[in-house]
């Protein structure tokens, strides 16, 4: 299954097995956990409230605009 579009219920794992290359954005937006020795999973929605992060739309917007 590919992914056709990112949303923030689309998880970390899915996102960096089909688009590995979208792994900066999510680094460049505080997910950085993603290829770090502490892995990342789960949804973008779900890490994205872990961190506090409160911009998730833009960085749907910015994953979807790198497919």
């Amino acid at each position: 299954m590919t992914i056709n579009s990112i949303g923030p219920h689309t998880t970390i794992e899915e996102i960096v097995r089909e688009h590995p290359e979208l792994i900066k954005i999510l680094m460049d937006y505080g997910l950085q956990c993603v290829s770090c020795g502490e892995p990342l999973w789960g949804t973008l929605e779900e890490n994205a409230m872990g961190k506090g992060i409160r911009d998730l739309e833009l960085i749907i917007m910015k994953l979807n605009q790198n497919l």
